[in-house]
């Protein structure tokens, strides 16, 4: 009677293990990360902006898996040493491990080569890829999608591709700068990207387990759907349009994410409450 006991503990216990370590290998931890876009280095007081940011990201409350900036870091000054390596500084100091990909404003259609030496020499690969518990993010420089490049670059939708099948049925978040959807402000719509791409770049999402897309570009909080794929736009770090400075904290939980955003307080006002 003993001996069965002490079996069946010993057969509960490897049970308690296999399912321990399933729950670890499919990432069903929550986790958070968070999301910056459009700093815009070199105008106004964005670079202010950005130290703010970046020290209310620091004082977060929750562990943060990594930082990711989806684009528009310059303002087409990438070039203007000086103005770089203040943006640099100033994103050097997140604690968190923080990811870049390139926006329109970074690698300029005038002057591709430069521009995209440089932004690789200081922020790394256009595309890459990264996976933190058992979910794969994929950060994808799309711009040759939306606009017309004199150089020949990767072909986003083909990496895409390839980073989808290697993922293997793995959740996938991918992350880009601008969105494909048509932009509306001033009271009218323009459009998007051309048709086709869009329809290639819908196929491709919805092939894959992609549990979400998260891009910046337009400077306002922004919802669609991609087919079955729901599209995350963040606001933006810089002031145009009279914007309040904001990032986004994701919580990534059982296949679902969620996001709170968090604002800028100029000084003047930080001891306010509701």
């Amino acid at each position: 009677m003993k001996r069965r006991i002490k079996m069946t503990c010993r057969s509960f216990a490897a049970v308690l293990l296999i399912v321990l370590i399933a729950g670890v290998v499919s990432g069903t931890e929550p986790f958070h990360f968070v999301q910056i876009t459009d700093t815009h280095f070199g105008v106004r007081d964005h670079e202010e902006r950005t130290k703010g940011i970046v020290d209310m990201i620091n004082r977060l409350p929750m562990d943060i898996a990594f930082v990711v900036h989806t684009g528009d870091i310059m303002t087409d000054n990438i070039q203007r040493k000086d103005i770089l390596q203040t943006g640099v500084n100033i994103l050097k100091k997140l604690k968190p491990p923080l990811y870049f990909l390139p926006g329109n404003h970074d690698i300029l259609v005038t002057d591709c080569a430069a521009t995209k030496k440089t932004y690789m020499r200081n922020f790394g690969q256009l595309n890459h890829t990264y996976e933190y518990n058992g979910v794969v993010f994929i950060f994808l420089y799309t711009e040759p999608l939306a606009v017309e490049f004199k150089d020949k670059f990767e072909e986003p939708l083909k990496i895409l591709e390839s980073e989808l099948k290697r993922a293997g049925g793995k959740p996938v978040v991918v992350f880009h700068h601008t969105p494909s959807v048509d932009d509306f402000y001033n009271n009218k719509m323009h459009a998007g990207w051309d048709a086709d791409i869009r329809v290639r770049w819908e196929k491709l999402l919805n092939s894959a387990n992609v549990k979400a897309v998260i891009a910046g570009h337009f400077h306002r909080d922004e919802f669609h759907w991609i087919g079955d794929v729901p599209m995350y736009v963040s606001s933006s770090v810089a002031g145009f349009w009279g914007r309040q400075a904001s990032f986004r904290i994701y919580e990534y939980n059982d296949g679902k994410l969620s996001y709170r955003t968090q604002y800028l307080i100029p000084s003047a006002k930080k001891k306010e409450s509701r």
